[in-house]
């Protein structure tokens, strides 16, 4: 690796994984067991869970998880509008179930359906313990798991889940998987069935701590099911599948009900117990967010997760809100919020040089923004890393320049500084101050004006569009155009139908988009699809921006092959200030809690996750509520 060699946390690419086994007092019953693996025969551990620092909360007889209530009734449903969580998923439309390939557009919450080797539990920050997996070995040097699996293990048409499937499902998403997944999973050398209900997944050495506890979350297909279909292809045929969940009744782009299987075998496992309680789980897709806002206003969606401040502060007023029947919420999130922004293509020239790009945040007043059309309700986002230690702040310390050192005079000096912030505007709409700076930084970059309009340094108007598939981000767009117009620089907002949206951003064929994304509270693998330089050219990756920066690849080497949590956040803040003096994007706004507004027909338990929210899976449907207030 260039540049970055020196450092401890950056040379250990290949370091012994023992680590990432559970704490002996978590495991005082566990059975040191003897593994062979070729010729060697080493010793492992039979364990309950993994986590990828070594620490578990729940021990081996543990009985459900603290978050979920074990007694909730199974009975009524939830409907709502989801976002999409993984891969192709659309939340606006879907032409296609098949969700773990690049083609189609299929419906969120398709993962209901499938079962795993192994669960997360969403009050830590990484562990899973065992679905179909009832334990698993790991070797000596943390690179082979040999997983037990459950032979109760069933597909919804009771035929048996076995280890062959495993190794099926595994070696296909790696062959024929979506982008995002084969990345993944591309050190994972072998699945090897090494019995009807024991397979072994082995690792090169070269993969981070947390792929192998993504690699236990891969959903199970039927490899009987596939001799008979192709996996590669979309289809609107329900797949076999064996989760708490399978697809019911449905009709393309408009609902989708996932019904759940009352004879599902893992129902009574520890980490099921509390879960899977809706008998229905309805999703409604709408293409205007104010037809969607219409529908749960007359019952036809029950759960809202409202993402508009206007709405949230001026429109919950109708009927059901002031009688009580409708009911709004401030959950706190507890998960780093992420980065949400207009994404800049550099793979466009027009965006290749950072003094080009930060003229362009220079252009947005956040402070005028909040104030005159959010209502106050936002915080101003830094950072991909908002709301988590991994946040840089001030200057870097002596563990974090140690990291960036081998960088200097690679990356801009101001990594080595204080970490970038957005300036703080004067809240008029358009700061002359901060448009003075941005005029600066443009001829600086060789751009000069040709009366109204702007020239770019090969003489070619400045001009670009900013992609949406909904008009709800107009009236955030529009005033940012009009001051951008104000540099000389001609901008226009298009939008356009849901399956040319997600075709272009799979192709990454646009000038500027805008994208929330979420972030983990341990980082892993998943990273380099956000900022790596391989993700840049790979079709469907999360790499918007198009970066490619061997010293970006080099900070997400150190934090996936971090030994310690610590390391890791101190990586993941030297990669933060990398990422921010590139202005990759113009950073939007964030708010540390959930705005929800929903139906009087739910229960929930009195403990909330920390690191998840997913109501679906552990609320639960009141029918004396719902019977009082005359909702089915």
């Amino acid at each position: 690796m260039s540049g970055g060699a020196d450092h401890p946390l950056l040379s250990r690419l290949c370091p012994s994984r023992r680590e990432l086994l559970v704490g002996v007092s978590a495991f005082s019953a566990a059975t040191l067991l003897p593994l062979r693996f070729g010729h060697a025969e080493e010793a492992v551990d039979r364990r309950h869970g993994l986590s990828v620092f070594g620490d578990l909360k729940y021990p081996q007889d543990f009985f459900s998880f603290d978050y979920v209530d074990p007694s909730a009734p199974k009975d009524g449903r939830i409907a709502f509008t989801a976002p999409s969580w993984a891969y192709n998923q659309n939340p606006q439309t879907f032409n296609s179930f098949n969700t773990f390939i690049l083609k189609g557009d299929a419906p969120p919450r398709m993962e209901l359906c499938f079962d795993t080797l192994m669960v997360r539990a969403l009050d830590e920050p990484d562990a899973v313990y065992g679905l179909v997996a009832e334990s698993v070995e790991v070797s000596e040097d943390g690179n082979a798991y040999t997983f037990n699996l459950r032979p109760e293990a069933r597909f919804h048409d009771e035929s048996p889940l076995t280890a062959e499937d495993v190794a099926f499902s595994l070696a296909t998403l790696k062959e024929q998987g979506h982008p995002s997944i084969r990345q993944v999973l591309r050190e994972l050398d072998e699945a090897r069935v090494d019995g009807r209900h024991r397979v072994t997944l082995v690792f090169s050495g070269r993969q981070s701590r947390k792929v192998p506890l993504i690699a236990t979350e891969m959903p199970i297909f039927s490899k009987a099911y596939y001799t008979r279909y192709d996996f590669g292809q979309t289809t609107l045929t329900p797949p076999l599948s064996s989760g708490p969940y399978k697809v019911g009744r449905h009709e393309v782009g408009r609902y989708v009900e996932y019904e759940r299987v009352a004879s599902w075998w893992g129902a009574d496992l520890p980490v099921s117990r509390g879960h899977y309680n809706f008998s229905r789980v309805r999703l409604e897709f709408f293409r205007d967010r104010q037809v969607d806002f219409e529908a749960f206003k007359k019952g036809v969606t029950t759960f809202r997760e409202e993402f508009t401040s206007r709405t949230w502060a001026t429109e919950y007023n109708f009927p059901a809100v002031e009688d009580g029947r409708v009911t709004r919420e401030e959950i706190p999130d507890g998960r780093p919020s992420g980065g949400q922004g207009w994404f800049l293509n550099t793979r466009r020239s027009k965006f290749s040089d950072p003094r080009i790009r930060q003229a362009l945040g220079l252009a947005f007043d956040f402070e005028w923004t909040n104030a005159s059309l959010f209502f106050g309700a936002y915080k101003r986002t830094h950072s991909f890393f908002q709301n988590s230690q991994m946040l840089a702040e001030g200057e870097p310390d002596a563990e974090e320049l140690a990291l960036l050192a081998p960088w200097r005079g690679k990356v801009p000096d101001t990594v080595f500084g204080p970490a970038i912030v957005p300036p703080v505007s004067d809240g008029t709409g358009q700061d002359r101050s901060m448009l003075r700076d941005a005029d600066r930084l443009l001829r600086e970059a060789g751009c000069r004006r040709d009366g109204a309009r702007l020239l770019l340094p090969d003489g070619t108007p400045f001009a670009f569009e900013i992609m949406s598939n909904s008009t709800t981000f107009e009236r955030v767009t529009l005033p940012y155009i009009n001051n951008l117009k104000l540099l000389g620089i001609e901008v226009s907002f298009r939008v356009v139908d849901p399956a040319q949206y997600q075709a272009r951003i799979n192709s990454h064929d646009f000038d500027v988009v805008s994208r929330r994304f979420s972030m983990q509270a341990t980082l892993g693998e998943e990273i380099r699809q956000y900022w790596g330089s391989e993700a840049a050219d790979m079709s469907g990756s999360s790499n918007l921006s198009g970066i490619r920066d061997p010293a970006v690849d080099a900070l997400i080497d150190a934090i996936v092959v971090a030994d310690t949590r610590q390391q890791m956040t101190i990586a993941a803040r030297a990669l933060d200030r990398v990422l921010r003096a590139g202005y990759y994007w113009v950073p939007h706004w964030y708010k540390a809690v959930h705005t929800v507004a929903m139906w009087d027909v739910f229960g929930r338990p009195v403990a909330a996750p920390e690191h998840g929210f997913s109501p679906e899976t552990h609320w639960w449907f009141d029918r004396e509520s719902a019977e009082r207030i005359g909702v089915q």
